[in-house]
């Protein structure tokens, strides 16, 4: 059985309250949550319903009793839990719950289809002009990552990866790693490629062998636009 320090402990660990806060919430002294918290006393009876209110905890529970901490369900677990994250991982909570949902009950969902801009198109092959500053709407079936600006992709290249016609989303840096896909300027053309850097050099390759690597060396002009999402 639990002692009633370690229960105090774990409640006010759970909320996230401090000593100082829950002393305001009560009324009781700091110096005696204190040494409640530290297991030099307990409290006493009219004090531990006083704490086990402010904390919506089991007095029982708080004592260390075998029973549930509160009447608290999943779901407000889930709810105290998600409010504080951020919003993408909100979405992502809601997602799964809503994929469980449609699981249980046999529920086949069309898939959405979405709106994305899209800022041109790169080579996967010989080579594409990028940044015309026409940009195009279109529908896009599937999810969407957070990104800077969106791309065709044209060719073979990046096989069995990026299809050819396939839209592909970008976030703009200049500072990349090394094995990481990136949308690159290239002698003027734009490609979208996996950038290697290692002790022989660095170059922009392609996944399908059957094209050559493009050195990155003072013959050529290249920079990077950004490093492709997934």
């Amino acid at each position: 059985m639990e002692s009633f320090n370690s229960r105090l402990k774990t409640a006010m660990e759970y909320k996230n309250i401090k000593p100082a806060d829950l002393s305001k919430m009560t009324g009781i002294g700091k110096s005696s949550i204190s040494q409640w918290l530290s297991g030099k006393y307990s409290a006493k009876q009219d004090k531990i319903f006083i704490v086990a209110k402010a904390l919506n905890v089991n007095p029982s529970w708080l004592i260390g009793a075998d029973v549930p901490m509160n009447d608290e369900t999943v779901l407000d677990r889930i709810y105290n839990v998600s409010n504080k994250l951020n919003k993408n991982r909100q979405e992502k909570v809601y997602d799964f719950a809503k994929q469980q949902y449609n699981e249980q009950n046999n529920i086949v969902e069309l898939p959405l289809i979405k709106e994305v801009e899209i800022s041109g198109a790169v080579s996967a092959g010989t080579g594409e002009y990028l940044g015309d500053g026409h940009k195009e709407i279109v529908s896009y079936n599937g999810d969407v990552p957070v990104h800077d600006f969106a791309v065709v992709v044209n060719g073979d290249s990046m096989l069995p990866l990026f299809d050819d016609k396939q839209i592909i989303f970008v976030k703009k840096t200049t500072e990349v790693r090394s094995g990481q896909i990136v949308i690159a300027d290239y002698d003027q053309q734009a490609f979208v490629k996996k950038y290697v850097s290692d002790e022989s050099g660095s170059r922009f390759v392609s996944l399908n062998k059957k094209y050559d690597d493009m050195t990155i060396d003072e013959n050529h002009e290249s920079s990077i636009f950004g490093v492709v999402v997934l």
